[in-house]
């Protein structure tokens, strides 16, 4: 996720101050990845640095608005115009725990398994009603302008990403029970299991 290119393209469309980009950032999002106020002003504070955003006046609370300013747009239209690598993929916490899982001793892997699986089936089931009251005009269907739309688009990613994970799940059982099979198949055709046999006497 890009905090950053997420607060430039809230600002494209005019000043704003930090609790507004805040609280634009997580209507757009259905609040999926909440900000906090700090991590908000500590992205602008890098923006400006980098001469992306500058400030642009206080209103009579206090509140200090910042610009994007043209360098910054060029930054955003680049963003949108460059796919999302896959080359270097974040960390899947999931993954690295499957993938100890199976070379630490005494790790109940199935079990892993299956309580995982529960768990991203009662995501799936949450995500898919929230889509359906988002569809039916529910409190979480988002506001103006774009936002339902936009809350829309994440969860049928999240959505989507459950399913992928059920499935991926199923394979790693699958995956699983065919290993432990093949040490005992495997073992029963080598000629030195046989000699072994013959030797103890064994047909």
């Amino acid at each position: 996720m890009s905090i950053r290119h997420g607060l430039l393209a809230l600002l494209d469309q005019g000043p704003r101050y930090g609790y507004q980009l805040r609280t634009e950032f997580e209507a757009r999002t259905g609040a999926t990845w909440p900000l906090n106020v700090g991590q908000v002003y500590t992205t602008l504070g890098r923006l400006e640095r980098d001469g992306l955003v500058a400030p642009d006046g206080e209103d009579e609370e206090g509140h200090l608005f910042y610009a994007v300013t043209e360098k910054g747009r060029a930054e955003l239209r680049a963003w949108f115009d460059t796919p999302v690598p896959r080359t270097n993929p974040p960390r899947d916490e999931l993954a690295i725990k499957l993938a100890m899982a199976v070379t630490v001793p005494g790790v109940d892997v199935q079990a892993v398994v299956q309580a995982q699986r529960r768990h991203s089936m009662k995501a799936l089931q949450d995500y898919t009603r929230l889509k359906a009251r988002a569809l039916t005009g529910g409190p979480s269907a988002g506001a103006a302008d774009g936002a339902e739309l936009a809350w829309l688009l994440v969860l049928e990613q999240l959505i989507f990403q459950a399913e992928a994970e059920v499935r991926w799940l199923d394979h790693c059982e699958t995956r699983l029970a065919s290993h432990r099979a093949q040490p005992a198949a495997a073992g029963a055709q080598t000629p030195a299991r046989r000699r072994v046999k013959e030797h103890l006497g064994e047909r």
